[in-house]
């Protein structure tokens, strides 16, 4: 289960080791991340990252706190920093493992002095607990730790400014710090330590992976001094860090806390192999409060909960795993949130009125909650509180709502207008949507089909047989029309998505949720040849690509500036969650044979928890060889597609509390 690592080719290189990445998250939508290297190459790392208007509003207050081991005469900085033409890593000589089981955990090798630094987020508290213990000293040495802190939204950089207070308050082993007034003060409290203040401005800190993504990428922090401690063997110390008075300063029973809470989330898994106890781990990261309710962020480092997002990864976040209050608490807040027939695609990060620009994401409410009612015979919840809103929203499509989406004649979904991205395929740039689809796009139509059928099992379920007719001829319906519509009859395959008389011929994975949605709505050779189509086009070892290769407009590295990196995010881009349906589909086509070969491909894929983001899946990955990863390094769905497609289709079963 524990995931480490300990070679110094990776350790000691800079270039290597300021690739891999660490998070920490709370529960509340805050987080602290890094480079392994300890330094910070993205303005979103962070030491303390606390959110203001839960789970969004987040703020880098502290970016570092850079210890330094003082020795015989000897100061050893431990992370790297880079800067204008200069990068400081000698501290990275003397790192000698890198581990993460529960906690991010750092070995430190300076001569005879070898120590360990633990890194804790505690859950639903915004208090972050550093460790440091001695595991030998053969003479006692200095530990300083100098804070600089950042103090602004995490999306911006901070410039050195004079409007910062510059007069600290030290006392009783904390040191109280109010910037920029009273309104936002930084506790951090260090057991045993002494302050020598040391007030200014530290220039130019540069974030490279910001430069790459063609944005601003220099900052200056500030620094009020360094905490003073005296260590031998066997000295353990503690800081903790919030932006609440600190009134628990117990870190080692924090964290041990802490600890038992996270070992408590694989004690009901069904399958207790390292893989699915690092991804349950994983999972639990993206699962936060909403007021008294619970929702998914998206994605860290910077998205909030999507609709879209929550409800795909809802199944494999919280059902496979177990939790299921928490998945009731999501499907409520959603609940609450409908408005003319949708659920909101975002919720901004001030927490200003949700966005509504999604076509797909109230069609994946539905299936989120077949699944919930799947694992907990809930059946009161769903048809007497939930039914209603469904109901409601399935009228608003026939009547029609935002952006043209309505049930046409033939009972498909039509849906969008120009300038507007409503499917999962959404990047925009200024007024350029990349790929727009608008009309009746393929998975959209399976995913009402879907919808309609779980109405009508919904009405099963409360003895209501003429609204399950009713709902089941509406689906026969779709069925015959998506057929009819999306068929192309001269490879057997289908077109992607169509509008009038126009039909696209583009090889894109959206064609899987034909086969792995509930309800599959092609079989046979139809379902055969799209899966044949989808591995010889878009299969990788880390998912499906988003465009075929062959395509011409096929863009198979994703990086430069916003527009480069916005025009490849569909055109050819690997995406992780894909692999989910994949496998889904593999799997109701060829059994066990699928279910044998999905197996040994999972298990290559246990690579990917140490080469980005540490115990945690990348959002995407490169079109092209050797399939780099990219964008964020912890992506929501794709953590859950890959635990639940492992769980529910490859040991197909239920968590042990749901076993009959």
């Amino acid at each position: 289960m524990k995931l480490e690592i300990n070679s110094s080719l990776t350790l000691n290189n800079y270039t290597k080791a300021s690739r891999i990445e660490w998070i920490e998250t709370n529960g509340l939508g805050g987080y602290s991340s890094c480079s392994i290297s300890g330094a910070n190459t993205r303005r979103y790392h962070g030491l303390f990252v606390p959110s203001y208007h839960p789970p969004v509003g987040r703020k880098v207050l502290l970016s570092k706190l850079e210890d330094t081991i003082v020795y015989g005469g000897n100061k050893i900085i431990l992370p790297a920093s880079e800067f204008p033409n200069y990068i400081y890593d000698k501290g990275l000589a003397h790192l000698s493992k890198f581990s993460k089981e529960f906690f991010p955990t750092f070995h430190y090798q300076i001569e005879d002095i070898e120590i360990k630094k633990t890194i804790a987020m505690i859950h639903e508290q915004d208090t972050l607990v550093i460790t440091y213990e001695v595991l030998s000293a053969v003479h006692s040495f200095q530990l300083e730790l100098k804070p600089l802190i950042a103090f602004r939204d995490f999306h911006s950089l901070i410039k050195a400014n004079d409007h910062i207070s510059k007069s600290p308050i030290f006392g009783e082993e904390t040191l109280t710090l109010y910037p920029y007034g009273m309104h936002e003060p930084l506790y951090i409290y260090a057991k045993n330590s002494s302050f020598k203040f040391a007030p200014e401005w530290c220039y130019n800190f540069e974030y490279k992976i910001e430069q790459e993504r063609g944005l601003d990428f220099q900052e200056d922090l500030f620094q009020y001094g360094s905490f003073i401690n005296h260590l031998k063997s066997g000295d353990k110390l503690v800081v903790i860090i919030s932006n609440k008075p600190i009134e628990d300063k117990d870190g080692f029973r924090l964290l041990k806390e802490e600890k038992k809470r996270r070992e408590a989330l694989i004690d009901n898994l069904p399958i207790k192999d390292d893989f699915t106890k690092n991804l349950a781990l994983a999972a639990d990261q993206f699962l936060v409060k909403r007021g008294d309710l619970k929702t998914i962020i998206a994605g860290y480092h910077w998205f909030s909960d999507w609709g879209r997002d929550t409800m795909i990864a809802l199944p494999g976040i919280c059902l496979v795993t177990g939790r299921l209050s928490e998945a009731k608490k999501i499907i409520q807040a959603f609940a609450k949130s409908v408005d003319m027939g949708m659920i909101p695609n975002r919720f901004p990060d001030e927490g200003e009125v949700p966005e509504y620009n999604t076509v797909d994401a109230t069609l994946w409410y539905f299936v989120a909650i077949k699944k919930y009612y799947d694992y907990s015979n809930d059946k009161t919840f769903v048809t007497e509180e939930i039914l209603p809103v469904l109901e409601e929203i399935i009228a608003w499509h026939y009547r029609g709502t935002r952006y043209h989406i309505q049930v046409d004649s033939d009972e498909l979904i039509y849906a969008g207008q120009r300038g507007v991205q409503l499917t999962w395929m959404d990047a925009k740039v200024g007024d350029w949507v990349v790929t727009p689809r608008q009309g009746k796009a393929i998975e959209i139509n399976a995913l009402w089909y879907n919808a309609l059928m779980i109405m009508s099992d919904f009405y099963a379920l409360k003895k209501e047989t003429n609204q399950e007719q009713l709902y089941k001829s509406r689906a026969e319906k779709v069925r015959e029309s998506f057929h009819d519509v999306f068929v192309n009859k001269e490879f057997n395959t289908l077109y992607d998505f169509v509008d009038g008389d126009f039909k696209n011929i583009d090889i894109r994975p959206n064609q899987i949720f034909a086969i792995s949605l509930p309800y599959a709505i092609i079989a046979d050779e139809l379902a055969k040849n799209v899966l044949i189509e989808v591995e010889e086009n878009l299969l990788t070892p880390h998912g499906l690509r988003s465009l075929a290769k062959n395509n011409y407009q096929f863009i198979g590295k994703y990086q430069g500036g916003q527009l480069e990196r916005d025009g490849a995010y569909h055109q050819g881009t690997v995406w992780s969650w894909l692999i989910g349906p994949y496998i889904t589909a593999k799997v109701k086509i060829e059994g066990n044979a699928g279910r044998k070969q999905m197996l040994g491909y999972i298990q290559k894929l246990e690579n990917n928890l140490l080469e980005a983001g540490v115990g945690t899946i990348s959002e995407i990955f490169d079109g092209d060889e050797p399939y780099l990863p990219n964008g964020c390094i912890a992506q929501a769905w794709g953590v859950a597609e890959l635990l639940r497609a492992y769980i529910e289709d490859i040991y197909p079963q239920l968590p042990t509390k749901l076993k009959k």
